[in-house]
């Protein structure tokens, strides 16, 4: 079996046993295939100097201290596979240190600007009138954007919703998220008016009409794109006078939990709201919590300046 066979054979397990998303299959291929060519006689027959040397190649090629990271990982699964399936008697891997990197503290939003954010899609949509492209656009958006600060969805998540979401007005729903993962998340109230005024909207637009998205677009998966959403976005924050350039689905995700953690949220429970399998992940937040502490210390502590 050649390297190529035993990448796909890896895969596959990941797959079927794992639940692995697509894109996360998709892009251990990559990193997998990448370092098969790089490597003189293939990933598969692989030696700890020959992986060594391919590491420092791509570092020398420029490649970021995450994405050196990201690789290696990939191929360490990958010999834990080989290893478990009997396919190779050790693990090349063992012995080989992971790229240092520094984790970036995520990018977000004052609580202020937020609200100048959503404040002008309310004003937007408050103006429209369903039937003009412009206006439903208006209101998409601000359902979006008060969807996506309520809830701290990932973009994927919120431009695929069902529209079962809206026509049941619940406080709480379900979304699956990574790996087929399901989750509850909680609705605020602004979040399911924004979202019925929507979908009086859409119910307007014929194509629309049996469409099983909350957004529904002439896209081959059937709903908005993300990226139609981020421009969107981008022009809104330029209407609010916020700078585009600071403004993304991805920072309004990181200031959900930002806001939550700096107005006392548990660190556990934004876990679970965000959908993260590991608290380390959530972990980047935790800035926000010194800030707080030091904050509370400073403001009740006898003994403070």
């Amino acid at each position: 079996m050649n390297s190529a066979a035993r990448i796909e054979a890896f895969l596959e397990m990941m797959s079927a046993e794992r639940g692995a998303a697509e894109n996360t299959l998709s892009s251990y291929r990559r990193d997998l295939e990448d370092a098969s060519a790089g490597i003189g006689g293939g990933l598969a027959a692989a030696g700890a100097a020959d992986i060594r040397a391919y590491l420092d190649d791509i570092a020398a090629r420029g490649f970021a201290a995450t994405s050196q990271a990201r690789k290696l990982s990939a191929i360490r699964q990958f010999f834990k596979f080989l290893y478990a399936e009997g396919l190779r008697g050790d693990d090349p891997t063992g012995t080989l240190d992971s790229p240092k990197k520094g984790r970036p503290l995520p990018k977000t939003m004052s609580e202020a600007d937020t609200g100048r954010l959503i404040d002008r899609a309310a004003e937007e949509a408050r103006d429209a009138s369903s039937g003009d492209g412009d206006d439903l656009a208006a209101l998409r958006l601000h359902a979006l954007v008060e969807v996506l600060y309520a809830t701290g969805l990932r973009v994927s998540e919120l431009v695929g919703l069902p529209v079962t979401v809206a026509q049941r007005d619940d406080r709480f729903f379900m979304v699956r998220g990574k790996g087929e993962k399901e989750r509850m998340v909680p609705l605020s109230a602004k979040a399911r008016s924004a979202m019925r005024a929507w979908l009086a909207a859409r119910a307007t637009v014929p194509a629309f009409a049996d469409s099983p998205f909350l957004f529904p677009a002439a896209s081959d998966s059937g709903y908005l794109s993300r990226q139609v959403f981020a421009r969107d976005l981008k022009g809104l924050a330029a209407r609010a006078g916020i700078s585009a350039a600071k403004i993304s689905p991805h920072v309004l995700r990181h200031a959900f939990a930002s806001h939550l953690l700096q107005n006392g949220a548990d660190l556990r429970a934004v876990q679970q709201l965000l959908g993260h399998a590991d608290i380390s992940t959530t972990q980047i937040y935790t800035h926000v919590l010194e800030e707080r502490l030091v904050r509370l210390v400073n403001d009740h502590h006898p003994l403070a300046d």
